[in-house]
């Protein structure tokens, strides 16, 4: 498998998930298993059943989980030295010139890619056409609803 890149709140984030389902939902899925089993006939037991396919998932979510962490590439962006180019895990400051609105992005790996929070996976079409950009530079960039253009205001590692 090859590496993930991931920026270190990412990785924070993996971890933290990864500690509450071995420390929080294992323990409670195995209880509620142990409850449903004391209920006697297994056959018909709707809450054994529902339990054993939450025990399969978060078993299966912690397997993906350390596979994902142990095969992962943490970049922390505070420690790039970029020369202001746009690379992984660098925040950016764009304005669409057609509607004069400003965004900013931060370029990140795909599984921590999250747009409501501004979180652009590095395999977007808008991150690819980044990569590799200053400040200052006009970009166009196509998009679900067609080119456009943006000019990059500000690049941070942060």
């Amino acid at each position: 498998m090859a590496s993930l890149p991931l920026t270190v709140a990412g990785a924070k984030r993996l971890n933290e998930e990864l500690a509450r389902l071995k420390s929080v939902e294992r323990p409670a899925v195995i209880e509620a298993i142990a409850e449903a089993r004391a209920q006697g006939d297994l056959s018909e037991n709707a809450e054994y059943e529902a339990a054993r396919e939450r025990q399969a998932f978060i078993e299966g979510r912690i397997k993906e989980l350390e596979g994902t962490i142990s095969n992962a590439q943490v970049i922390d962006p505070t420690t790039l030295d970029a020369e202001g180019r746009i690379v992984f895990g660098a925040t950016v400051k764009l304005e669409d010139l057609e509607s004069g609105e400003v965004v900013q992005y931060q370029i990140v790996g795909d599984l921590e890619a999250d747009i409501k929070q501004n979180l652009i996976s590095i395999s977007s079409p808008v991150a690819r056409g980044l990569i590799g950009k200053s400040e200052g530079d006009v970009v166009v960039i196509r998009v679900p609803s067609g080119d456009r253009e943006f000019e990059i205001h500000e690049v941070l590692y942060i």
